[in-house]
């Protein structure tokens, strides 16, 4: 089986801080202009590493257009991991 190829896609993210620094994202933003909302966080966030992407920082579940993904914090940035686009032609 072929691996799934995937690399750091570095995002902006719209979030909420409580005063107890509790962080919640509330949307994500694409170079592009798209803008996802972040339906819900699922779990608790946990320091891991990113497997399919490389990298170590906060990992936050969440569901985005009903589907699950997961979403980095790296201090500073926030990345996700992004699948390359299909070759053109393909």
């Amino acid at each position: 089986m072929a691996q799934d190829p995937r690399y750091k896609r570095y995002v902006s993210v719209i979030c909420d801080t409580t005063e107890d620094g509790v962080v919640t994202p509330l949307a994500v933003e694409w170079a592009d202009g798209r803008t996802f909302q972040v339906d819900r966080v699922v779990g608790t966030p946990q320091r891991r590493h990113s497997i399919k992407a490389g990298g170590t920082g906060i990992c936050y579940t969440i569901k985005v257009l009903g589907h699950v993904t997961h979403l980095w914090y790296e201090d500073p940035r926030w990345f996700v991991e992004a699948k390359p686009a299909p070759a053109a032609g393909v």
